[in-house]
């Protein structure tokens, strides 16, 4: 099995064209005719998931966050890439591709764990909008995601107001509030978001759920690392364990 075959794959619901300009996607370390018997799989390439595909045994590591993202000057022993060639680990990174993804993405994903139905990309953004069953308190609404994403804690705006519509975007979609309201949303949901945009929030009459930038997207991981698992059942992917941002609450 080659990773030329799990890119081929994965081009099929988050190909190279969806990925936002800014970005740097597809396969950052390796090559694609390297054989893999076993790769993790994880929201960041750290340390200690490093770690943990040496204990594992794999070949490759599949992440939604670039290795690479700025352009490398030098290349430090002790760095994340540095590690990985020096271990021959490939790394294969779906960023902004994936979270755009109308068939299966980190959006998507997020929208399926929340109760959001009948749910569309804004055209050219970053923005997915789309509705809950029942009309909702944004505390209520926001007790949900809690429980869905099992968040430690999480922030939120404007207790009272009614939800139905709710505008999507995980991770750092912060500065799309005013997007949100022009599109009809009662409620932005994400993973961070500025004082600054906060308050433009609340100008513009828009409620705000921030969840927390890894909650939000480590919420695909699990279903992306089964259906690899479905696709190439001689593989064997693994969920990573060791992936977690170290953020407590108190």
């Amino acid at each position: 099995m080659k990773i030329k075959d799990i890119i081929e794959f994965t081009e099929s619901f988050a190909p190279h064209n969806l990925a936002m300009e800014f970005d740097n996607v597809g396969l950052l370390i390796g090559s694609e005719n390297n054989e893999v018997k076993k790769a993790v799989v994880a929201l960041d390439i750290t340390d200690e998931v490093i770690d943990e595909a040496i204990g594992n045994s794999a070949q490759l590591i599949i992440s939604h966050h670039p290795v690479i993202f700025n352009a490398l000057k030098n290349i430090p022993s002790n760095s994340i890439v540095y590690r990985l060639i020096q271990n021959n680990l490939n790394a294969l990174c779906l960023h902004t591709n994936l979270d755009l993804s109308p068939e299966f993405g980190v959006n998507t994903c997020l929208a399926e764990a929340v109760g959001v139905k009948n749910a569309e990309f804004v055209e050219g953004e970053c923005l997915y909008i789309g509705e809950i069953e029942n009309e909702l308190t944004n505390k209520e609404f926001a007790e949900n995601v809690k429980a869905a994403l099992k968040c430690d804690g999480l922030r939120y705006t404007m207790p009272d107001k009614k939800i139905k519509q709710v505008a999507i975007c995980s991770g750092s979609g912060g500065d799309l509030a005013p997007l949100a309201e022009e599109n009809g949303a009662d409620v932005l949901l994400t993973g961070e978001i500025k004082h600054h945009d906060i308050l433009n929030a609340n100008k513009l009459g828009i409620a705000i759920i921030d969840a927390g930038h890894f909650k939000t997207e480590d919420i695909i991981i699990t279903p992306f690392t089964d259906k690899l698992s479905a696709k190439f059942p001689e593989v064997e992917f693994i969920r990573s364990e060791k992936c977690n941002d170290g953020i407590k609450y108190m």
